[in-house]
């Protein structure tokens, strides 16, 4: 089983919408929310700007990360795993790589931002040198969950 990181590519925003909206359902609900249509309105055009990258095994794709380049670093949007094959490492994986092409591109740091009560993403991404910036409140408005906004320089 060879497990593969590359970027999307347009005809994969239906299967890496999958995996991002089975991925989140469960923390989304956590927040006391649902997902709705607007969640995924921007992975089109983050694919065509080539910030999606996936994770793919035997031809099936396992997890996404959504990024966005922000100043001299890359935000990790979103980060999300197939529910079977989360706590595989897959999460790490990403990030590894995501690490991987900031460092080669020259960039300065990584960053994002989950739920403060989400405690096992800050974990994963303490595991991973992120250390939390600041909290607040998600400028979305749409819970009054505090945010833990993290970073890691590279």
């Amino acid at each position: 089983m060879a497990l593969t990181f590359r970027k999307a590519v347009p005809s994969e925003r239906d299967d890496a919408q999958r995996i991002l909206c089975t991925a989140f359902t469960p923390y989304v609900r956590n927040l006391g929310r649902e997902i709705t249509a607007h969640h995924y309105r921007f992975l089109a055009a983050a694919i065509e700007r080539g910030d999606v990258y996936l994770a793919v095994e035997d031809g099936e794709i396992v997890a996404v990360a959504a990024t966005e380049r922000r100043g001299d670093g890359i935000y990790i949007d979103r980060l999300g795993v197939a529910p079977t094959r989360q706590g595989t490492g897959l999460g790490s994986f990403l990030l590894e790589r995501v690490e991987e092409i900031a460092r080669s591109s020259g960039l300065k740091e990584l960053s994002l931002e989950t739920a403060e009560m989400a405690e096992g993403n800050v974990r994963l991404y303490r595991r991973h040198g992120f250390e939390i910036v600041r909290r607040g409140l998600p400028s979305h408005g749409m819970d009054a969950h505090t945010r833990v906004f993290m970073v890691k320089p590279l």
